[in-house]
């Protein structure tokens, strides 16, 4: 009896407690979101393109004879040999961001066409004119004219979003204009590997084909993203959809109205990421920042002061929590501007002032630093932790396809079962420098080797050229 009163108990205890715990996370807003449907549906827009291309007939070699010679005949009975051309169409959204006219959607919306008509909620239609578009970013910029002024959405701060905040995508699936769908913020800052400068704003909103260049809206009516992309093996919604956010659709269509493209800030490094080995050779205390591995010559970087293994941890003012940030803060930055960049050198901080330079201005010409000539030269073999290193010589550059202006010690051979195979070091790479010390010949490579093992780390930073890439890698100390 007692035992079937505590039963009864307990199941009334859970009763109230699991609504009181659940219902926050489930809340809707209280009036739902009619009147933020009513308010922004007619700033969103629905974009129609056409592009003019060849008509292609033959299905080529494996085509039967007989069916190429009718197509053929009948192609010249034509006119002539050329196949008809033929307008293909797509569909895609847009929302206005200006009363005069001005449009964001993405680039893939309208590459390569030939017309682009704008269709707003109340039927009517625009020719539309590109001002710019930026595939790095897949955003464009367009322009309609109208006699009036248009219906517009503001751009909000995308800063300020969080996980789990509420947003709606307002858009034209499949054709269906005019669609909205909710849902929240599933995850903020994500790579997808889209492009160099990837922050997407993950959402379970529903976004579907023709959802592309629409806006995500928040609970305050602000557009905080651009629908760009979805994860999807059926091509339809399965929760995971991407969003540009709107600080970075700010700073692009800002310039594209401005000059017709984007004109981004550029440094002069190339960077890799800082796992926890090498921030431990780095003396970082625990990974964060960008690795620098190559400077580029007469670049900002190096006028600046940069030097080959430093890590950028802060850029201008702003925080550099991985590498992949680097790149998107540099291009965020105005050209010529100066600013402060915080290193980690050697594992003392450095404040570097440095004056960013273009984009597009950078050298495509080898970033290959001068080196200094060598100076020993031997062909013993040297092995350590499962590494066959030796002094660099005619021979074994001519064997790996090294250049004469190349230094340090080449590694001849590496033991499959060894912590330095597994860390991908391999035969015909080349060590330059060990714990940021320059090592010139076999010898000093296994003395750097050796002295780092006494310290009792569990790794030592490395310098390695493998071909045309340098890097830099944490050789484990373990046998």
């Amino acid at each position: 009896m007692f035992e079937n009163a505590l039963t009864r108990f307990s199941f009334i205890i859970a009763l109230l407690v699991v609504p009181l715990v659940m219902t926050p996370a489930l809340a809707r807003p209280v009036d739902g979101f009619a009147d933020l449907a009513e308010k922004l549906t007619p700033a969103v827009v629905n974009i129609s393109t056409s592009q003019t291309v060849e008509e292609r007939r033959s299905r080529g070699p494996g085509q039967p004879p007989f069916d190429r010679f009718f197509e053929e005949f009948f192609n010249q009975r034509r006119g002539g040999g050329k196949a008809p051309s033929q307008k293909v169409s797509s569909l895609g959204s847009g929302f206005v961001v200006d009363p005069k006219g001005i449009i964001i959607t993405n680039n893939h919306v309208i590459e390569e066409a030939d017309e682009i008509t704008v269709t707003f909620s109340d039927g009517s239609k625009l020719d539309a004119e590109l001002i710019g578009r930026d595939p790095k970013t897949d955003l464009a910029l367009l322009k309609v004219s109208s006699k009036k002024n248009l219906p517009f959405v503001p751009l909000g701060d995308s800063d300020k979003a969080r996980v789990g905040d509420w947003v709606i995508a307002i858009g034209n699936p499949f054709g269906l204009g005019g669609s909205l769908s909710a849902g929240v913020i599933s995850a903020i800052n994500r790579d997808i590997n889209a492009g160099p400068y990837d922050s997407f704003i993950q959402t379970d909103a529903a976004i579907n084909r023709g959802n592309s260049g629409g806006p995500l809206f928040n609970m305050k009516g602000e557009v905080i993203g651009v629908n760009s992309a979805i994860i999807s093996p059926s091509g339809g919604s399965v929760g995971i959809g991407f969003s540009i956010p709107s600080n970075l659709a700010k700073t692009v269509t800002a310039q594209l109205q401005d000059f017709g493209e984007t004109r981004r800030g550029w440094l002069g490094v190339r960077i890799q990421q800082v796992t926890d080995e090498l921030a431990d050779g780095l003396s970082l205390g625990k990974a964060r920042g960008a690795l620098v591995s190559e400077i580029s010559p007469d670049g900002p970087a190096e006028k600046g002061g940069v030097k080959v293994g430093d890590v950028i941890v802060r850029f201008d003012g702003k925080l550099v929590p991985t590498m992949r940030d680097l790149p998107r803060i540099v291009a965020e930055t105005k050209i010529d501007k100066p600013v402060q960049v915080e290193v980690i050198r050697r594992g003392k901080s450095r404040m570097l002032k440095i004056v960013t330079g273009r984009l597009e201005e950078a050298s495509t010409k080898a970033t290959q630093e001068e080196r200094p000539q060598e100076k020993a030269r031997t062909t013993d073999d040297v092995t350590i932790l499962g590494i066959t290193v030796q002094s660099l010589s005619r021979e074994n550059r001519q064997r790996f396809g090294l250049a004469e202006d190349v230094i340090g010690a080449v590694i001849i051979d590496v033991a499959r079962d060894s912590a330095a195979f597994e860390a991908g070091i391999r035969p015909g790479d080349v060590v330059s420098e060990i714990d940021q010390k320059s090592v010139g010949s076999a010898e000093a490579a296994v003395d750097a080797l050796k002295a780092a093992k006494k310290t009792g780390r569990n790794s030592v930073l490395a310098f390695i050229r493998s071909g045309e890439t340098v890097r830099f890698i944490a050789i484990p100390l373990s046998d």
